[in-house]
């Protein structure tokens, strides 16, 4: 018994020592020999123990050895509560995990009608993963910036003084149905985004509820339902996306993925969801007589949108291309109800030495969607805008990389008398 014992142990110290120390295979065959030599040493043993129990004359070195043979059996069988306690600790270890990114922006913003700004930003997130089991994650993630939903970013000043951090990610991931994801609480954006651009979700927005995702590769559906306001002494406000598509791959390489979907926001006569009361994003609003005395301003329209999406990427030269595009209308408003964005992307600035060169045109008319969750930095941030945006990235490692991008936008299509709007940012951007 003491013998399975021993062997025991020392396999459970020649795996925890393979897998902590990373030993080469020279090393794992010496302690293989080692055990080897053990083994025979203990049949060794046992043999001269029945030996003694035949011949009890001729036992008398046996107190000895058995002794010897006990003291070292209890000296493994310690080893073995210490290695053990490593493979333990090495398993939560293997369960946990951070990550995250951080960006260094200067930014210059020539808007017609105002003085020139110039400004640098900062923005840093970082979350903390764990496998709660096989079928279960859970993320808490922080970010800097402030309450904005659709910004992480952090403009430098105030004299050096601290900056906030906020929640950022609070969610779990369950994923115990073949080919299903159920997520919930405060959690990444996981909609579909044509080369991730920003035409209805700001890729910095974060949903607050409950989401689905259904992929098997080719086939995909996925929702969400977030609450705008979440506790009904304030109104509980509600809304809900659904996505579905098809992702198809080629004998030559080229993929194309495209698709359709559906959302609901019914906000017509609700107050901004965030800002200042007459915070609107570009969106339409009534406001009572006497405002800002008395009274207050509201969203005129709902959002019930259609919207469609394709992005197909191939090779060119040696480099990747991608085309894409993103459609939507929205069908409770009057007027000014549509928005479209299509561009291409020449190369891929994923590893040392890589480059990417991006172009594509916009327009997001003033009800084609909720400003608040647009794209941020398009027009000044929310809809009512259009134009032409550039950029271009180079990577000098695959996790640290420069980008530069040029927005030459006209805003405030509505009103009839628009607006020339230009954007310069140059990013450092670095993940972790």
């Amino acid at each position: 018994m003491k013998k399975l014992t021993v062997l025991l142990g020392l396999s459970i110290l020649l795996y925890s020592t393979a897998v902590t120390a990373q030993v080469s295979e020279e090393e794992v065959q010496a302690l293989r020999d080692q055990i080897e030599l053990l083994t025979k040493r203990l049949d060794e043993l046992e043999r001269q123990s029945q030996q003694q129990a035949t011949q009890p004359v001729a036992a008398t070195p046996a107190p000895a050895v058995t002794e010897e043979t006990v003291a070292r059996v209890e000296e493994l069988d310690q080893d073995m509560g210490e290695v053990k306690q490593q493979v333990a600790a090495m398993s939560w270890a293997e369960r946990v995990s951070w990550k995250g990114d951080f960006r260094y922006r200067y930014e210059n913003i020539d808007e017609e009608g105002k003085d020139g700004r110039n400004r640098s930003r900062i923005r840093a997130r970082t979350s903390l993963v764990a496998d709660v089991s096989d079928t279960l994650e859970v993320g808490v993630g922080l970010a800097t910036g402030g309450d904005d939903p659709v910004s992480s970013n952090q403009t430098i000043g105030g004299g050096g003084s601290s900056k906030d951090i906020k929640i950022d990610l609070a969610y779990f991931n369950w994923s115990g149905l073949k080919n299903t994801n159920i997520i919930g609480g405060k959690y990444s954006n996981f909609l579909v985004r044509p080369a991730k651009k920003g035409l209805r979700w700001d890729g910095d927005w974060r949903p607050e509820g409950l989401g689905i995702v259904w992929d098997n590769d080719t086939f995909f559906v996925q929702g969400l339902g977030t609450w705008l306001e979440g506790d009904s002494k304030n109104g509980t406000e509600f809304a809900w996306v659904l996505q579905a598509g098809m992702n198809m791959a080629f004998d030559n390489g080229s993929k194309l993925k495209f698709g359709a979907g559906y959302s609901v926001f019914d906000i017509a006569g609700g107050v901004p969801l965030f800002g200042d009361p007459e915070d609107f994003y570009g969106n339409s609003f009534v406001c009572d007589p006497g405002y800002p005395v008395v009274g207050d301003c509201e969203f005129l329209y709902d959002y019930h949108n259609i919207e469609a999406f394709a992005e197909y990427s191939f090779k060119l030269g040696g480099k990747s291309v991608s085309l894409f595009g993103n459609y939507t209308v929205n069908t409770e408003a009057d007027d000014d109800d549509t928005g479209y964005l299509f561009g291409a992307r020449y190369g891929s600035a994923k590893d040392k030495g890589d480059w990417d060169v991006t172009y594509f045109y916009e327009l997001l008319e003033a009800d084609a969607t909720v400003g608040l969750v647009a794209d941020s930095d398009f027009g000044g941030g929310g809809t009512d805008a259009k134009g032409h945006v550039l950029s271009g990235t180079y990577a000098f490692h695959k996790a640290w990389n420069f980008k530069a991008t040029y927005f030459i936008n006209t805003i405030n299509l509505a009103s009839g008398d628009d607006d020339d709007y230009e954007r310069l940012q140059l990013d450092l951007n670095f993940k972790f």
